[in-house]
């Protein structure tokens, strides 16, 4: 029985750094469990100068990716650099010559994991990417396995920790958008250009990979509709609080009658439901199968340790069947590929709900009683009207309708955003109400 497991890194900046860490300090906690010694053969990265902090044998430390893929020692690949290529090839390479990997590249694997995971089916091998969703949150791991009896029904998220935090400090320190911003980056939380983060993509390439694993489907990563938080101001929390809600960047996947309901947006949600309260960095997501009920996970979504834990994990699992001899052959998506369909998205433009409208107009007589008019014409009737700041221009319109579509509400703003009166575009955000 094998006691020693090599393993290889690709890529030694702050997750690389954490999960080199973990597996020096914890080795003997690892044994323990285990009864294995992972041994870190090689690690390599572009800068092996830099001192990260972490005592690391210089012998062990290289620029070439092809050392790490090319060494007989290293039974497992570990994939930290991110992005499409290299990290793609290197991720093939080391498949082909029989090698398991380990991964936390969710844009990689919600754009090209299908060719991936075929090299990796084709040489007998596998990978894993625990990692790539929720940070150190084992949400792959519990839709996968631990709740794989259920035939799941909808997935809410909270996927992204820096637009979470620039909400939180919206809402609590009454900051507007861009001060929030210069905070997170002040902090380390957001980056130079945060456009993943706050535009949605971060959090649409997650959506993509959990509604696979969830719905057993092929998801078209360009047909998830997305859309960012840069449009929240202030005023739009304020109305929010008023309203009894919560402003969040929110994933969506549900499936409805053989149709998959996938978007990535901010919504309002009620702020008694246990996903209004999370806050800062933190990540959430509430899972909903049809034996188990409701379920939620909680925790940090990314960072150093958080995300080196969960890539641990992984070479942990793939470890252990190792030693034992055996290949590590559980389905990474928790279906056997034969079983996966091309999912068919439902249309985003017929999701149904309440709706926030926030209009700047000049004050003006008639100008509320034009705009109901057109939202009357387009079948939107209204369930509330809030009209503050008369006398001030321009002046803060906000109405919540009753349950209607997207494209019902789109038809009618392109009308209403024409308007004279009307001085800025209107801000349309979606009520999630159905969150049991």
């Amino acid at each position: 029985m094998k006691d020693h497991v090599g393993i290889g890194i690709i890529g030694f900046g702050t997750v690389g750094a954490g999960t080199v860490k973990i597996l020096q300090e914890n080795r003997e906690l690892i044994h323990e469990r285990t009864n294995l010694y992972l041994d870190i053969r090689k690690i390599a990265d572009l800068d092996i100068e830099t001192d990260r902090g972490i005592p690391v044998d210089p012998a062990v430390l290289t620029r070439d990716a092809e050392e790490v893929i090319h060494d007989p020692d290293v039974d497992i690949m570990v994939e930290l650099i991110g992005g499409y290529e290299p990290a793609a090839r290197f991720i093939k390479e080391s498949l082909r010559h029989g090698k398991y990997v380990v991964t936390a590249n969710k844009a990689l694997l919600a754009t090209r994991g299908w060719e991936l995971f075929e090299t990796a089916d084709e040489n007998g091998t596998n990978i894993a990417f625990e990692a790539s969703v929720g940070g150190g949150i084992p949400i792959l791991r519990s839709v996968r396995e631990g709740l794989c009896a259920n035939q799941f029904q909808s997935i809410h998220g909270i996927l992204n920790g820096t637009a979470n935090y620039i909400l939180t400090r919206m809402d609590e320190a009454e900051m507007d958008f861009e001060e929030a911003l210069s905070e997170a980056q002040a902090k380390g939380y957001a980056e130079a250009d945060p456009s993943y983060d706050v535009d949605g993509i971060d959090t649409a390439h997650k959506i993509a990979i959990l509604s696979t694993l969830a719905f057993g489907v092929r998801v078209p990563f360009d047909a998830i509709p997305v859309k960012g938080i840069r449009s929240i101001s202030q005023l739009d929390v304020r109305y929010a609080h008023a309203l009894g809600l919560v402003i969040k960047l929110l994933a969506v996947g549900r499936w409805q009658d053989g149709e998959l309901e996938i978007r990535v947006h901010p919504v309002m949600i009620p702020e008694h439901h246990l996903l209004a309260k999370v806050k800062g960095v933190y990540n959430a997501i509430h899972v909903i199968g049809d034996f188990v009920g409701s379920t939620l996970y909680y925790g940090k979504g990314a960072g150093m340790f958080p995300t080196g834990s969960a890539v641990v994990s992984d070479i942990i699992s793939i470890a252990r069947q190792l030693s034992q001899g055996c290949t590590y052959n559980l389905p990474p998506l928790g279906y056997p590929p034969p079983a996966f369909r091309e999912a068919i998205i439902q249309d985003a433009s017929e999701v149904k709900g309440a709706f926030y409208l926030r209009m700047m107009t000049v004050d003006r007589p008639g100008v509320l009683s034009k705009i109901s008019g057109i939202l009357g014409e387009n079948g939107i009737s209204l369930s509330s009207v809030i009209q503050k700041g008369k006398g001030e221009e321009p002046v803060a319109i906000v109405m919540v309708t009753h349950d209607t579509t997207w494209r019902q509400v789109d038809a009618a703003l392109k009308i209403i955003d024409q308007l004279d009166v009307v001085m800025k575009p209107t801000l349309a955000l979606h009520i999630e109400q159905d969150l049991k």
